[in-house]
Order: structure tokens, then C-alpha cells, then sequence
């Protein structure tokens, strides 16, 4: 094959065809991605059960990858039954208090997004010599993959570490406005209830949920809080929140979001510096050959390892199945999104490297743990190698900007403008290493002017989620499962690819820019596409609901869901009332609503397994050959 090194692409997939086919709601997210990213696509190609999307052109192998909704004889039919097994009503619906459909095809976004990371991995790996040129993903991974902080907790030794009951935002003011109150300060917290004058055990007993509501998806605050907000104007509560340090953010309808969106792309590519066609090679090799010391420790293991080189061993070689396998991502990130893309791109053979501040990143003794570690720090970084470095000192800068020298992407999430006030922007590091791909996972993509912070919720709260995943007749509500982290963590991983491969077709390091407000936009595409066509963006009233059996919930198929609900199924066990409905020719499925259930559910045939320290472990969400 010609390499396709030396072209002289602008956008990663320029010159490059795609034929995209599969279930519509994963091709409408394929071929989206697929056009910004360059590739053309003549039509919408013949309709393919299987998912199958082929990518070819400018000297790479045809690549096809093939997206499912379950595998075959699982049930799992289409976004409301996948949502139903993989836990993700369950986890949606603990604010409420029962299992709640997404009325957001959540599954099916982040199904498309990972079909779009596998194409670019395969051309990727083609381009670094491995011959890789089949993909296979499904919905059902991706749900797996979208509760696996959830089913971690579930397995772990130990319970919560606060209540797992119904209950949480948004807030609503005596004059109507459904409000989203964000801090990370127990101190901004207490100061905001006090301005509005609640009562001091209520403000107390609230924080808890509050601040694990990141990791529950619900938060049964005292009532008497949201009494305290019917009691105030919005006025009120704003004027209360720039006293305290807390931030508030009005719901927006999808309407308003329609309004102001425009035709932005989920990620931004810029090329760094002038490097040469064939200098990111030579300088992630030569970078790797320098002496290096530094103290790296396996992520969740404790055991620190003192690592000193003079000649660096060999790299490992790229494979169809990991065809980032030499390359190393240096990642500086918190929480899930950055984590997750990091993530992503290990499964893919990359040797990721984690920044942690001294004494180690806090959140790896986040409860419930397994073994000692937080299980929900594990989902996100086990495999992973972690350095301690005080970023905010001048030795501790000196030392981050040695390692990105040595790395092919260096990728944070860190506050809007503290890398450029640190010296470690994208132009700092790219004048030692040219060929890095430097890669950032924000909130607003610095799309929105006086936003507030760039946190899941209130990213939610502002962009009109809140009413694409609930239906109409329900107050629109952002999900308390953290529905954007995983999907920016998607897309940041999908930005990271992206880069990689253009670097590798102009010889040119790449800023890559992805934020959780693309991520939005992405998932409520659907929605805004229904205004633009002069219909309701919501979905009808009762939409993915699941129905009561005698002894749990099941969930039809959205196709068949009215001509379920005319049955009585009440007083039937979940099999009886299954049997009966495929006796009617009627799709439905059971809905997990105990995830520590998913280990051995026959419907799953990739397992979910125990890691090292016990916690469990969904499996990788695609497979490349």
C-alpha cells in the first residue's frame, strides 16, 4: 500500500469515500461524523441489517465496520431494549425512584461515535503498518460501557458512601424557572442555602447528595430545599449564587438551543508548528531514546516503580487488533472525561501515562472501593501508568513538558486557560515536540459566551437536554447519570484519533479541541432536526416507559411498545409475559434494575469479568482484526 504519510490532507479523512449502512439511528451519527471529518459519501448506501460502513481511498485498504444493537437471539432489538438490559433505565431512573427510558438515543449516539473511533484506529493502524480492516461494535457495548462506573460500585466491597434513594434538581423558582445549581465547594454551598435562608441542618444534610450525585445519579435532598426555592424569585436565587460562589443555569428548551446552534462540528483540528512530512516518527523516537528517570506508579496498584533508561526499550508494534500499540498518550485529567477517552485509546494498545498531583489522584479513594481503590476510579484507569508531578511548580512544569517532549498525545481537561497561564498550551509543548498531538476535553468549547461551569449537569441544563431525554408531559429535566462525561469521553477519544491521523497524513503535530457542549449537541441532533422540520422536538407522552410485571419491569421495542402496553401483564412473571408477547410477534426485554445482575445475563455474549482488584470490568467496546 502507498503510504498515505505524505498527503496533504486538511481534514483528517479528506479524499478519502465512505459507504455507511446500518440502523439509522447509528448511521445518522456515522455519516454526520464521517462528512465533517472529510470522508465523502455518494448516498446513504444499501440498507445492511449487520451495520456495515465501509471507509476507503487515498491508498488505505477498504475498512468495514459493523454496528449491531445485540447479538442475535438476545432481544435486543433497537435503543429502548438495549437501554432496558444494560442498566442505563435503571441508573436514568433513580432520581424517580423505577426504571425510565432515555427519551435521547444515548445508546445509539454512543454506538455511532464508537463505530467513527474504530474506522479512524484501523486507518491509523494501516498507516503505522498494521494491516487492520474490520471493525465490530455494538449498542449493547456501548451501554455497558456508559453504566460501567455504575456496575463497579455495584460490585465492589463495600456499600455507598451516601443513599441511594429518589430525589434531586433541577430546582424551581416561585416564578417558574427550573433552575441547575453547581459548586464544588461545600463552603459556596452552605453560603448559598444560608443567603436564601434554609434551614441550617437541611443545608447540611444536602451537601452529601449533592456531591455524590456525580456518582449515584440521584440525591434525596431534605424537601425542605427545594421549598426554600419555591419560596424565591429567580432574581433571588441569582443574587444569592454571585454571593455564595455557587453557579445557577435556567433550563433551556430544545427550541432555544435550535435557535442559537448553528452548524458547529463536535471537535476543532488545528496543525502545530511546521514539522516536516516523516518528523513525527523521528520525533517520538528519538524523544523515547533520550535518558529519562521518574517514578511511576500502575494505576490502582500502589507499587511504585522507579524507571531509569538510557536506551528505551523497544516500542511494541502496531497490530490489526491494537493499532496504537508504541504510542503513549500522557494524560492530566479528572473525573470521567478525559479519564474515559484516555481510556479508550489504552484498549486500542496505547501506553497511557496519568499526571497526578502529589500524594496521588484523590479520587482513587472515592467509596465504594474493591480492594482499596475506588471501583469507579478503576473503570476509568485501570491499565493505566501514573507519575506524580506539582504542575504548579517551576520544576514540576519543567518535568510535564520533558514527558510531553517523549509523548504522541498529551491530553487534559484541566479549567479554560490554565494550561496557556502555566506555559503548557498547545504551542508551549509543541516547540519541543512537534509532532504532538495535543488534545483538550472542555465543557463549551469556548462556544458560549458568560457560560457558567463546564460540568455535565449544568452543560445539560443549558443546551436543552433536559427535554430531549424526557418525554412530553414530564418536567424536562437533566439525567443524573452522567449522560455528557461519557459521551465527551467518546468524542474526546474520537478528536484524539482524528488528530493522530492527520498527523500521520501532513507529517504535522495537531491541537485537537472537544468539549462535553459537542457532545450535547450531538445527542439532541435528532431532536433539533424534528424543529427544523416543523414537528416537536420532545417525543410523546409515555415514550420508552417500562411496564410493571409480577416481578420486576420490562421494556418493549419502541416499534411495538403501543401494541404492548393493550396487553395486561401486571399479574405475569417477566418469562410468562415475555413468551406471551413473542407469541404475538411483539419485541420486548427484561429491564436490569440490579446491575451487579449483568455478570452472566445470557444476553450479553462478551463477558463482564472481575479486573485485579475485584472490580468489575465491562468488556471493550469494539473489536478491530
Amino acid at each position: 500500500m502507498a503510504s498515505p504519510a505524505t498527503t496533504a490532507a486538511v481534514r483528517p479523512l479528506d479524499a478519502t469515500a465512505a459507504a455507511v449502512s446500518g440502523p439509522a439511528p447509528v448511521t445518522a451519527v456515522v455519516a454526520a461524523h464521517l462528512r465533517r471529518l472529510g470522508a465523502r459519501q455518494d448516498g446513504p448506501g444499501t440498507p445492511d441489517p449487520a451495520g456495515g460502513t465501509v471507509l476507503s481511498g487515498e491508498g488505505f485498504a477498504p475498512v468495514r465496520a459493523t454496528a449491531r444493537w445485540g447479538a442475535p437471539g438476545s432481544g435486543l432489538v433497537d435503543e429502548a431494549t438495549v437501554q432496558a438490559a444494560t442498566g442505563i433505565m435503571a441508573v436514568h431512573g433513580r432520581r424517580d425512584g423505577a426504571p425510565a427510558g432515555l427519551a435521547a438515543d444515548c445508546a445509539a449516539t454512543a454506538t455511532g461515535v464508537l463505530v467513527v473511533q474504530g474506522l479512524l484506529a484501523a486507518l491509523i493502524g494501516q498507516a503505522r503498518g498494521a494491516g487492520t480492516t474490520r471493525v465490530d461494535t455494538g449498542a449493547d457495548l456501548a451501554g455497558l460501557l456508559a453504566v460501567s462506573q455504575y456496575l463497579a460500585a455495584a460490585g465492589a466491597d463495600e456499600g455507598e458512601a451516601a443513599e441511594l434513594a429518589p430525589g434531586g434538581p433541577p430546582f424551581t423558582s416561585v416564578d417558574g424557572v427550573l433552575f441547575e445549581l453547581e459548586t464544588l465547594d461545600p463552603g459556596a454551598w452552605a453560603a448559598f442555602w444560608r443567603a436564601l435562608d434554609a434551614p441550617a441542618d437541611a443545608i447540611r444534610a444536602g451537601w452529601r447528595p449533592f456531591q455524590f450525585r456525580y456518582a449515584t445519579a440521584c440525591a434525596p435532598f431534605p424537601p425542605v430545599l427545594h421549598a426554600t426555592t419555591r419560596r424565591r424569585t429567580f432574581a433571588e436565587v441569582r443574587r444569592a449564587a454571585a454571593l455564595s460562589g455557587a453557579q445557577v443555569c435556567a433550563l433551556r428548551t430544545l427550541a432555544e438551543r435550535y435557535a442559537e446552534a448553528g452548524d458547529a462540528a463536535p471537535w476543532d483540528f488545528r496543525l502545530l508548528g511546521g514539522a516536516p512530512a516523516g518528523a513525527c516518527a523521528q520525533a517520538s523516537a528519538g524523544a523515547r531514546a533520550q535518558a529519562s528517570t521518574g517514578a511511576r506508579t500502575e494505576a490502582g496498584t500502589g507499587a511504585r516503580t522507579e524507571v531509569r533508561s538510557v536506551v528505551a526499550p523497544a516500542a511494541p508494534r502496531p497490530s490489526p487488533g491494537r493499532p496504537l500499540a508504541g504510542l503513549t498518550v500522557l494524560e492530566a485529567g479528572r473525573r470521567i472525561q478525559a479519564p474515559l477517552a484516555a481510556h479508550l485509546l489504552g484498549l486500542l494498545g496505547a501506553e497511557v501515562v496519568r499526571i497526578e498531583p502529589p500524594g496521588g489522584d484523590p479520587l482513587r479513594g472515592m467509596p465504594p472501593a474493591c480492594s482499596g481503590v475506588s471501583a469507579r476510579w478503576l473503570a476509568l484507569n485501570r491499565g493505566k501508568e501514573a507519575v506524580e508531578i506539582d504542575i504548579k511548580s517551576p520544576g514540576g512544569r519543567r518535568e510535564l513538558r520533558a514527558a510531553a517532549a517523549g509523548a504522541d498525545v498529551f491530553l487534559h481537561n484541566w479549567a479554560p486557560g490554565k494550561a496557556a497561564e502555566l506555559g503548557l498550551d498547545s504551542d508551549d509543548l509543541a516547540r519541543d515536540n512537534p509532532a504532538l498531538v495535543y488534545a483538550y476535553t472542555g465543557g463549551w468549547g469556548g462556544r458560549v459566551p458568560d457560560a457558567p461551569m463546564g460540568t455535565d449537569f449544568m452543560v445539560q441544563a443549558r443546551t436543552g437536554v433536559g427535554e430531549a431525554v424526557r418525554p412530553e408531559g414530564e418536567p424536562p429535566a437533566p439525567s443524573l447519570m452522567t449522560l455528557l462525561d461519557v459521551l465527551g469521553g467518546l468524542h474526546g477519544a474520537e478528536a484524539v484519533l482524528a488528530g493522530l491521523l492527520l498527523r500521520e497524513r501532513t507529517g504535522r503535530g495537531v491541537r485537537v479541541d472537544s468539549s462535553l457542549l459537542g457532545a450535547a449537541d450531538t445527542l439532541t441532533a435528532p431532536a433539533l432536526d424534528r424543529i427544523a422540520r416543523g414537528r416537536s422536538p420532545r417525543m410523546p407522552a409515555g415514550f420508552r416507559r417500562p411496564l410493571p410485571v409480577a416481578d420486576g419491569w420490562i421494556a418493549p421495542a419502541d416499534a411495538d411498545a403501543a401494541a404492548v402496553a393493550a396487553h395486561d401483564l401486571s399479574g405475569l412473571p417477566t418469562g410468562e409475559a415475555l413468551a406471551l408477547l413473542q407469541d404475538r410477534g411483539l419485541a420486548a426485554t427484561k429491564v436490569t434494575t440490579d446491575l451487579s445482575d449483568l455478570r452472566g445475563d445470557p444476553r450479553f455474549t462478551h463477558p463482564i469479568h472481575r479486573d485485579a482488584h475485584g472490580a468489575p470490568a465491562v468488556p471493550d467496546p469494539w473489536s478491530l482484526a
